[in-house]
């Protein structure tokens, strides 16, 4: 099976043109070569996939005829990656994952849906009665004349 095609079966890749587009950009290997997108798979070769600032390394153990289940990856590739990666992963979410704090600037969009929902839209209190006002001419008082 073509490296294109397989990581887009095993459901690394979304599509087969993102996987190709990967590998033309040198983000995949075999063993130590960088590869092309007609490279033939193999079972017990050994994938480096360079992906979100992560290397992957993915071991072939068995080649699926087309794109798989995500329940049945497990059964096709072994993942050898480092520990490493995947706590540098780890670090950079919680890098991402920054809020800022109650009181701090302006309200996001969100802050204010939370606050709408929170108060209510109550849309009768939105409007102020103008007949408390002016009474019941309701402000045409200059033009009765």
């Amino acid at each position: 099976m073509r490296i294109d095609k397989f990581l887009w079966s095993i459901r690394f890749y979304k599509t087969r043109s993102i996987a190709a587009e990967e590998i033309k950009k040198n983000r995949v290997s075999i063993g130590t070569s960088a590869v092309k997108s007609s490279k033939e798979v193999k079972e017990g070769d050994t994938i480096k996939i360079r992906k979100n600032q992560i290397d992957y390394k993915i071991k072939v153990i068995q080649i699926p005829k087309s794109r798989i289940g995500a329940k049945l990856v497990s059964l096709h590739i072994k993942d050898v990656t480092d520990k490493e990666q995947y706590e540098l992963l780890k670090l950079r979410k919680m890098s991402q994952d920054y809020y800022r704090n109650k009181g701090e600037g302006r309200p996001t969009k969100k802050d204010r849906r939370e606050m709408d929902d929170y108060v209510g839209n109550d849309v009768d209190s939105d409007f102020t009665d103008w007949d408390d006002f002016f009474g019941e001419t309701g402000g045409d008082e200059e033009n009765e004349d």
